[in-house]
């Protein structure tokens, strides 16, 4: 984990920013930032995923309800928690937005490329940038992407993890892939330091912690 300064350098429509930081601050996919703006009045840092490559830095992932701007200046920590881990022995990728924006997967569709795999997108929004190589379903299509898949990425809000683990009762989840994981979104305003339990998650009886367990768990772990 480094502490780092960083600044914003563009905003794009769907309300991801292209952030300047040092190399070793830029997370893996999965992974995350803390960044609070320099001079802003909320006393609370943003978790701040990776998104894309960007020269000097990284694309994020779609921050609501933030006001920054072009220039502005970001305090960082990181990179914090667990991120993906495509196999090796992996061919054939799902990478599956269940309720929002594919965007923190989006970082995992070069890393699957590159080692030759086929890579299909699971998402009812859309993102810019996908190689003509990903092929894109719906989230109609989840199960059955996720049949053919040997892993998958997932990526669902906590407070819907109840109907995403509905999808994978029974037989679904006994014909699983060989790997799975899933990024779990929460808030995490302490980002491990405090275990202030905001982003509590209760896994085989036990309490985690998603900011320092997470965000990406097994998906065994959390069926």
């Amino acid at each position: 984990m480094k502490l780092g300064a960083g600044q914003l350098f563009e905003i794009y429509l769907d309300r991801s920013f292209g952030v300047i930081c040092p190399p070793e601050l830029i997370p893996s996919p999965g992974q995350y930032l803390l960044a609070h703006a320099g001079g802003s009045d909320s006393p609370l840092a943003v978790p701040v995923f990776f998104s894309d490559s960007a020269p000097n830095g990284f694309r994020s992932a779609p921050l609501r309800n933030i006001d920054w701007q072009p220039g502005t200046r970001l305090n960082l920590r990181g990179p914090l928690g667990h991120g993906f881990s495509i196999p090796q022995f992996a061919r054939k990728v799902a990478l599956i937005a269940f309720d929002e924006s594919p965007a923190r997967l989006h970082g995992l569709i070069s890393i699957a490329l590159r080692q030759g795999s086929e890579v299909v997108l699971v998402s009812n929004s859309i993102i810019d940038n996908v190689p003509e190589d990903v092929e894109v379903q719906p989230i109609q299509a989840m199960l059955e992407i996720y049949q053919w898949a040997d892993y998958a990425a997932f990526d669902v809000g906590r407070e819907n993890l109840k109907p995403w683990r509905e999808k994978f009762g029974g037989k679904e989840q006994a014909k699983s892939p060989r790997e799975a994981q899933v990024l779990v979104r929460a808030p995490m305003p302490c980002g491990a330091l405090a275990e202030c339990g905001v982003c509590a998650l209760t896994i085989r009886h036990e309490w985690k912690m998603i900011c320092k367990d997470g965000p990406v768990f097994a998906m065994k772990d959390l069926l």
